[in-house]
């Protein structure tokens, strides 16, 4: 890994988009910026491709590796979920669970957002469910609201007493940026709740990647890190972790 004076090197991974008539591979910028600005780190961006990749050879390079939102929902034959709607990139799916089983075979912090968080508890053994929708504005705003104003809805969230995100954060709760469908259905062995929506959804975990942090929030940090002291602070750890900061991460392979 890095030494502690360096900027660690980050995999951010990426979705298949359709640009024209060609696939591309995309990361949304303010993923990117985040890492940037607030990880103090440099940002490596990881291709959803076809499996095939040597995913523990780039995994080995790196110091840490952040799981996205997407546009995309996992498939259900995947996510255990009974019905889901798309659009769906199985690519990605593949990907994220071989960038999480590379990072504990090589120690190093993994982070997710969103879909991110979704993708280590289905990778992990866990399951999803699709109905958030059509049981709850709680967790998307309305079909109608400008894209700001999507991002910009939020709910509270009640921190776990004594988890990583309480001892981060130092409060109980926070008033996060909510933009999902899905969810956590069965939580997967091995990871710990850190947070919940007051209709008891699981809106964060934590567990670990090898001797590393492994941490999913269900919300968008990225979306307002530069104006949100709780936002940087998510980013501020992805950092230290991928530092090998004692406190939040183990030691190397």
């Amino acid at each position: 890994m890095t030494r502690p004076q360096e900027r660690p090197l980050i995999g951010i991974i990426c979705c298949n988009r359709q640009i024209g008539v060609e696939t591309a591979q995309a990361v949304m910028n303010r993923y990117v910026h985040a890492v940037a600005r607030h990880a103090t780190a440099d940002a490596v961006l990881l291709p959803a491709l076809e499996p095939g990749q040597d995913i523990a050879n780039i995994v080995r390079r790196l110091d840490g590796v952040l799981l996205t939102g997407s546009l995309s929902n996992l498939e259900p034959a995947r996510s255990g979920a009974s019905d889901g709607t798309g659009p769906y990139d199985p690519h990605r799916d593949h990907l994220a669970v071989s960038l999480l089983a590379a990072a504990a075979q090589h120690n190093r912090p993994l982070f997710g957002i969103c879909r991110g968080l979704q993708e280590i508890n289905v990778a992990l053994g866990g399951s999803l469910r699709a109905d958030l929708a059509a049981i709850s504005g709680m967790h998307h705003a309305p079909a109608d609201v400008s894209f700001n104003a999507m991002f910009d809805h939020g709910h509270d969230v009640a921190l776990a007493p004594g988890g990583v995100l309480a001892a981060l954060h130092g409060v109980p709760s926070l008033t996060v940026s909510s933009v999902h469908f899905q969810g956590i259905a069965a939580l997967a062995p091995g990871l710990t709740v850190e947070a919940t929506a007051p209709d008891g959804l699981i809106e964060a975990v934590s567990g670990r990647c090898g001797r590393a942090l492994l941490l999913g929030v269900q919300w968008h940090p990225e979306w307002n890190a530069d104006s949100d002291d709780h936002s940087r602070a998510f980013f501020a750890l992805l950092g230290q972790a991928a530092r090998g900061n004692s406190k939040v991460a183990g030691g190397d392979e």
